[in-house]
């Protein structure tokens, strides 16, 4: 009868649930190629089924990423941390979204497989709780264009500017779509400031680019069979417009005015969903006076 009650015993704590089996941790990225350097954002979903609520974001190793080479041919080297504090209560039943990039904070230079855990601790429980593992690759990209530009010294006109570089580079997107990418590097190239995707391209295309008064980059190149997409790139690297154009009667093309001032000349600029006007039902118009 012993023997049998300690059967019972052991059967119930095999199937009971761990701690750790009651806390999931699921990863997400929005694409799973990226360009050395490029940003590389991570969505991490915590749900908490546990039964109790539970405090988490109070210290900086609350939540963790390991990135390892599948090619185990290199060290991938954590720069430190990426910064996650800050505290908040999830309660049972409730899930919560933690979206970081990565990139800055590991070595990922060299083209190849990686990857990737997140790992949750409980201080409560005093457990880790990890993610399932979430591959990516790193891919190399073919130089287009690039061109060296001047950054003025801030507050200062004695000094000389500091010197950056503009490159375009195409990368073969899943192996089957192109895609257009500018980088922002000192004059060396050994420094990347930011690595920005514009978009999809035609593998036909001979992108169109020119600096204004400001530094600024403009890039014209087709996108589709009879579509262009036009974009304007600050010396930081960041995407500050970004607008379609059809090949309707004439070909789109850059163009620069008497004043210096580029833009887009031929073609139809595709009107942007946010520059429609809205249109109200009946009931939501104003009531007659």
């Amino acid at each position: 009868m012993k023997t049998f009650s300690l059967i019972l015993v052991l059967a119930a704590l095999a199937v009971a649930p761990a701690p750790a089996q009651l806390l999931t941790v699921k990863l997400s990225l929005e694409q799973d190629q990226f360009l050395p350097s490029e940003s590389l954002p991570v969505t991490v979903r915590i749900y908490n089924n546990s039964g109790q609520t539970l405090r988490l974001g109070t210290d900086e190793n609350w939540l963790q990423f390991s990135v390892q080479s599948r090619d185990n041919n290199f060290v991938v080297l954590n720069r430190s941390n990426p910064p996650v504090v800050g505290a908040f209560t999830l309660g049972t039943s409730e899930v919560a979204i933690k979206r970081v990039d990565i990139a800055p904070y590991f070595t990922l230079d060299h083209p190849g497989r990686y990857r990737l855990v997140a790992t949750v601790h409980i201080p409560e429980w005093h457990m880790d709780v990890a993610s399932a593992p979430m591959d990516f690759d790193v891919i190399d990209g073919a130089r287009l264009w690039s061109q060296a530009f001047g950054v003025p010294a801030t507050g200062s006109t004695n000094r000389p500017p500091e010197v950056r570089k503009y490159i375009l580079e195409e990368a073969n997107y899943l192996r089957a779509q192109l895609r257009l990418y500018v980088l922002v590097s000192d004059a060396s190239e050994a420094r990347i400031f930011k690595v920005t995707a514009i978009g999809p391209m035609v593998s036909f295309s001979q992108p169109e680019a020119q600096l204004d008064a400001e530094s600024r980059l403009h890039v014209l190149y087709q996108s589709g069979a009879q579509s262009f997409i036009y974009a304007i790139v600050a010396p930081d690297g960041t995407l500050t417009r970004k607008e379609v154009y059809d090949y309707v009667t004439t070909r789109p093309r850059l163009s620069m005015d008497e004043q210096g001032h580029i833009g887009v000349a031929g073609g139809v600029r595709r009107v942007k969903p946010s520059e429609l006007p809205v249109v109200r039902t009946p009931d939501q118009l104003p009531a007659a006076k």
